[in-house]
C-alpha cells in the first residue's frame, strides 16, 4: 500500500491510539488537575500525531525534526505519567497499557526517523555550493 497522506502512516495511526487512551485516562485525574496534570499529558499526547502529520507535509529534513519533536513529546507524556503515578493518581494497571503502546510509538518513531536521515535526499547542498565539477 503506498502512503498518501500521514493518515496511512503507522506511526500516525498508533500516535492518535496513544492520544485516545491517554484523553480516556485523564478522565479519572482529580479535578484540581484539570488545568495541571491532565492538561499537560493531554497536550503533549496530541503533540505526537499532530508533529507526524505535520512533518509529513515537509521535506525530508524537516520531517525527520518533526518525529525528533513527535519523540520529545512521548517521553514528555511518559513522565507526565510516571508522576501522576507516583502521585497516586493513577495505578500502574491503569497505566502499563499505555507504557506499551509508548513503547510500541518510540520504536516506531525511531525507525521512521531512521528511514529520513538515511535517504539521499536528506543532506542536501548548500545552494552557493558549486555543483559543476572543476575540470
Amino acid at each position: 500500500m503506498s502512503i498518501q497522506s500521514y493518515r496511512d502512516l503507522d506511526a500516525w495511526k498508533i500516535a492518535m491510539k496513544l492520544a485516545v487512551a491517554v484523553y480516556e485516562i485523564t478522565k479519572v485525574l482529580p479535578r484540581e488537575e484539570l488545568y495541571g496534570l491532565s492538561a499537560q499529558l493531554r497536550r503533549a499526547v496530541v503533540s505526537i500525531p499532530s508533529n507526524i502529520s505535520e512533518g509529513h507535509q515537509q521535506g525530508t529534513r524537516s520531517y525527520a525534526h518533526f518525529v525528533t519533536l513527535a519523540l520529545g513529546s512521548l517521553a514528555e507524556m511518559e513522565t507526565q505519567l510516571e508522576l501522576a503515578t507516583r502521585l497516586g493518581y493513577l495505578t500502574p494497571t491503569e497505566t502499563d497499557p499505555i507504557s506499551l503502546l509508548g513503547v510500541h510509538t518510540r520504536r516506531i518513531l525511531h525507525g521512521l526517523r531512521r528511514s529520513l536521515v538515511t535517504r539521499r535526499d536528506y543532506i542536501k547542498p548548500h545552494p552557493n555550493q558549486n555543483l559543476i565539477p572543476d575540470p
